[in-house]
């Protein structure tokens, strides 16, 4: 039988950046507002029995899902690392963007670029849950090493390593009706994992926030840990746009971030910059 090794949840996860300036390290009301938020559902989901699990947005079509998962799935981090990396993001590019905008504003920044990339990202999973569906059907209608191939290709192609076994045993033996039930079984629970599997965190807000800094404020000195290599925004963010989009669609065996919400936060960030400073001429 085939098996896939998941995480218990994708999550937008990112690295920890740093500016040349302790200045961006003075925290403005709205920020700290949301540091402290995120740190309280953090606790809360650790120290109360059961946790607050249904916050986290489960894919469109989950038994689990609701619609305001999309707000509160941002306030939500699997671990100490995770929510730490997305605090420390927000604690350093987070105050220059409110001081530039006012409270309101970035409020609603971060909330749109985080309801964004959620909404952006489930709508991928809607069609990856179909699209594993059919390849389910298609299996179930003629079980042929052929079809199992491209189930694995389509859906797990990280794992593909982990189901020649089963893939050489039905072209050996394509009239194994105990094999190809035990295969439909075991396609049935990545079915069913795949599609109760929730994604946490805050860091398709924090990549609107990161092209916003990087927009406005593009000559800023920042480091990426642990290389002490200066490099301005606008350069650096660019880069590591790329880098998540490449890593979307080329994930590895054990990667459980959900690198298309970074980029989906990224390019909500994009849109809603250019609407909001269509004309500006000044940058810093």
């Amino acid at each position: 039988m085939f098996s896939t090794a998941r995480s218990p949840f994708p999550a937008c996860s990112s690295f920890l950046l740093a500016s040349s300036s302790l200045y961006m390290f003075q925290l403005t009301p709205t920020v700290r507002n949301l540091l402290i938020a995120n740190v309280v559902f953090f606790l809360l989901d650790n120290l109360m029995p059961g946790g607050l699990g249904l916050l986290a947005l489960y894919p469109v079509g989950s038994q689990f899902f609701q619609p305001w998962q999309f707000l509160t799935y941002m306030f939500m981090h699997g671990g100490i690392g995770h929510i730490f990396s997305n605090m420390f993001g927000l604690m350093v590019f987070g105050p220059l963007l409110e001081q530039r905008w006012g409270g309101q504003r970035f409020l609603t920044f971060w909330l749109i670029c985080g309801l964004g990339s959620g909404m952006l990202y489930s709508g991928l999973r809607y069609y990856e849950m179909n699209k594993m569906r059919h390849d389910i059907e298609v299996f179930q209608q003629d079980p042929s090493d052929v079809h199992l191939m491209d189930f694995v290709q389509n859906n797990f192609k990280a794992y593909a390593e982990a189901y020649k076994p089963n893939i050489s045993q039905l072209h050996e033996t394509p009239n194994d009706q105990r094999l190809i039930q035990d295969i439909l079984t075991d396609m049935g629970k990545a079915y069913e994992g795949s599609l109760n599997l929730p994604m946490v965190g805050a860091s398709g807000a924090l990549f609107g926030v990161l092209f916003a800094f990087a927009y406005l404020f593009p000559n800023t000195t920042l480091f990426i840990f642990p290389l002490p290599v200066p490099v301005k925004a606008k350069y650096l963010v660019p880069v590591y746009g790329l880098y998540e989009l490449y890593s979307s669609v080329n994930q590895v065996p054990g990667d459980n971030v959900a690198h298309f919400a970074h980029v989906a936060g990224l390019l909500v960030g994009f849109v809603l910059v250019m609407f909001w400073e269509r004309g500006r001429k000044q940058f810093y």
